[in-house]
């Protein structure tokens, strides 16, 4: 695998010269000196551990509802972590029980429509960016034909064409849409990459097409497809919230942000926080991956570190 030429390297305490470090160790050695990659990061373990865990958050059922003595209840904020903490809805359902087990959903669906955007925007992208010629051109037409399509509106026309919206169907419509960015980045990247001393000497010691690509060219091109993934996965939480806002994403009786803030939108005068609980829970964890991306483009990129 090819390494940058001009690799940092370490100088220990005593002056010796140590072993050069990789582009990835460089990195990782900026990012535990970033205060915005330690909040963002400390905030995230959070919110996924709410999400496969949240049982350990709460004992309350997101589904039961009790009318008759919970209806629109306000929060009880001294009462922490309980059933009533973020109060009750229209419904009589414990709002602090839906914000634990609705994290599920909505950080579920960001994460897999990420890793499939990622996966096919970076094969796309290397493949025209490699071979050039007309599969670059066959290539790049058919991204620039996805990049036309406004993202969310592309996905409400998806959406409708299928009654039953459960969670694959979103992430499938959204992924659907959403890799012509990452394709754009990969491409880019390996134009760039492919120019190289050391994919030169691969080709020239007849190192296989696959190999070059998978040894030489994908390890150094992927960390703009990296930094460009993590800030997308805020907006792709974003975007299952606005959908399911508009009714045609998630739907009951799945648990989810969005649906919260759906249901929540004709309480608006009367019971506020039914709506405005769900609505800062989605900006904090959107603004959470942006600042995970913020912090890791700057640590992957020499020029702005």
């Amino acid at each position: 695998m090819g390494e940058p030429i001009d690799a940092p390297t370490a100088e220990p305490a005593d002056g010796k010269v140590g072993k050069p470090r990789s582009l990835w160790s460089d990195a990782w050695h900026d990012l535990r000196r970033n205060p915005l990659f330690v909040i963002s990061g400390l905030l995230i373990v959070f919110l996924l551990t709410m999400a496969v865990f949240p049982g350990w958050f709460t004992s309350a059922d997101p589904r039961y509802a009790d009318l008759a003595n919970h209806y629109l209840q306000k929060p009880n904020w001294g009462n922490f972590f309980a059933p009533d903490w973020f109060g009750y809805d229209i419904q009589g359902r414990s709002i602090y029980a839906r914000i634990v087990y609705g994290a599920r959903a909505s950080i579920t669906v960001a994460l897999v429509v990420t890793l499939l955007v990622t996966v096919l925007g970076t094969v796309v992208g290397m493949l025209a960016g490699y071979f050039g010629g007309w599969i670059d051109s066959l290539l790049s037409r058919i991204t620039d034909i996805f990049f036309g399509v406004p993202f969310i509106l592309g996905a409400m026309v998806v959406l409708t064409s299928f009654e039953d919206r459960h969670v694959w169907v979103v992430i499938l419509a959204l992924a659907f849409l959403g890799w012509t960015s990452i394709a754009r980045v990969a491409r880019g990247s390996v134009l760039t990459i492919k120019q190289a001393d050391y994919v030169m000497a691969a080709k020239a010691l007849g190192a296989s097409t696959t190999r070059i690509l998978l040894r030489h060219i994908m390890p150094n091109a992927i960390a703009p497809v990296i930094v460009v993934a993590t800030i997308a996965l805020g907006g792709y939480i974003s975007a299952e919230a606005t959908l399911s806002f508009l009714g045609i994403g998630l739907a009951e009786p799945t648990v989810s942000w969005g649906v919260d803030i759906s249901s929540g939108q004709e309480q608006l005068r009367n019971a506020a926080f039914v709506l405005i609980i769900p609505s800062v829970m989605v900006s904090i964890t959107v603004l959470a991956f942006i600042m995970l991306g913020d912090a890791v483009r700057n640590a992957l990129d020499p020029k702005l570190r």
